[in-house]
């Protein structure tokens, strides 16, 4: 964890808050709620790892694998129709 993130953790234990930071959800589409696509992709490349607490990683992790997934089942659609479309003679 990143010194910011161990300042942060150890305020809200001396002020007797929870451990997550429970801010940024009331600013919009939480990293585990967002859809795959263009704007979640955005959201992961812009995201710092180092501010994020254990927890917030493991969602960051969940929504890249929804993402990769998401990818995945484009490239398998594109590819089942570029067979579909050539004549192999």
């Amino acid at each position: 964890m990143s010194p910011g993130v161990v300042d942060y953790l150890f305020r809200q234990l001396v002020a007797g808050e929870p451990a997550e930071d429970l801010q940024w959800s009331s600013e919009g589409i939480e990293l585990s709620a967002q859809v795959p696509g263009a704007e979640l992709a955005r959201r992961l490349a812009e995201t710092d790892l180092d501010a994020l607490t254990p927890t917030e990683l493991f969602h960051y992790v969940r929504a890249a694998q929804r993402l990769a997934s998401w990818a995945e089942s484009l490239r398998e659609a594109a590819v089942e129709r570029y067979c579909a479309g050539t004549d192999p003679a």
